[in-house]
Formats: C-alpha cells, sequence, structure tokens
C-alpha cells in the first residue's frame, strides 16, 4: 500500500469484538498505525505518545486507529493499562497487515521469524493513502508529536 491508494474499506475486528469500516471515518484523516505486539517497550512507547497527542491529534481532524495480530482481549488489557484514548484493531488472521503489506520476515538476534513492520498510514477524508511512514521513519518514543509536525 503507497501514497495515492485506496484503503481497504473493512479494517477488521476491534478490541470490543466490533467491525471497523473505513467509511466510518469518511469525511475525517485517520492515523492508522501498525504496530508489532501490545505491551512490548517500543509498542508501549509509541501507543503511549499517541494517547498523550490524541486531542492536538482530533484538534486537527485526525482519528487514530492501532492495529497488531495481538487478541481483542490483549488490546483491551493494553488499552485499560495505558488508557489509550483510541481503539486498536485486533487482525488476528492477518488479513489487514498482509493486505498493506506490513507483515513479513524479519529477524532479532540472527533469527528470523515473520512479524509486523512498524509502520503508519495517514489516510485523508476520502479514504485515499496520502503518506507512509516506513519502520525506519517511525519515532515510537515521539510518534504522537512526529505526525503533529507534518
Amino acid at each position: 500500500m503507497k501514497a495515492g491508494d485506496r484503503a481497504p474499506e473493512i479494517l477488521g475486528m476491534n478490541e470490543q469484538g466490533e467491525q471497523v469500516l473505513m467509511s466510518s471515518f469518511r469525511g475525517r484523516k485517520v492515523v492508522l498505525y501498525f504496530y508489532p505486539k501490545d505491551n512490548t517497550p517500543g509498542c508501549t512507547a509509541e501507543a503511549c505518545s499517541l494517547r498523550d497527542n490524541y486531542e492536538a491529534l482530533k484538534a486537527r481532524g485526525y482519528e487514530v486507529v492501532g492495529v497488531s495480530v495481538d487478541s481483542a482481549a490483549s488490546h483491551k488489557k493494553f488499552i485499560d493499562k495505558h488508557e489509550l484514548p483510541f481503539t486498536l484493531i485486533a487482525d488476528t488472521d492477518k488479513a489487514l497487515v498482509e493486505q498493506m503489506g506490513v507483515w513479513g520476515e524479519k529477524s532479532m538476534c540472527g533469527r528470523k521469524y515473520m512479524g509486523t513492520f512498524r509502520t503508519t498510514f495517514i489516510i485523508n477524508e476520502e479514504g485515499v493513502v496520502e503518506k507512509v511512514l516506513s519502520p525506519k521513519e517511525v519515532k515510537t518514543k515521539t510518534h504522537g508529536e512526529q505526525l503533529l509536525a507534518l
């Protein structure tokens, strides 16, 4: 998925088991951010930066939606523990991460495994991707500020 592409209509199920549709955000911009795993240091720092800048992002017309392959139950705990004001999609079947092109082979300490590449998509009011922040571009500790500076 790249700038100019239309975001998929079905984003998946959120932490409440409700289906999230792109069309429900029509008229608003969306920060659709993909992260590897709930309650890990980098992912927690990123979520908390978005939480701390949430009101400023909303004031600029953005909705924030996070996505990982964790379960809805894991997302609920993550949201409660860190008081996250935005929804998280539980992409347990990996449909959205694959569709968006953020699922693939990673390596850590010489070990190869499949996982989610930390990526953020800025989607405009019509559901079209305007900007993609790649894993090398996303700054976990200051991601909220980073988005406000765009």
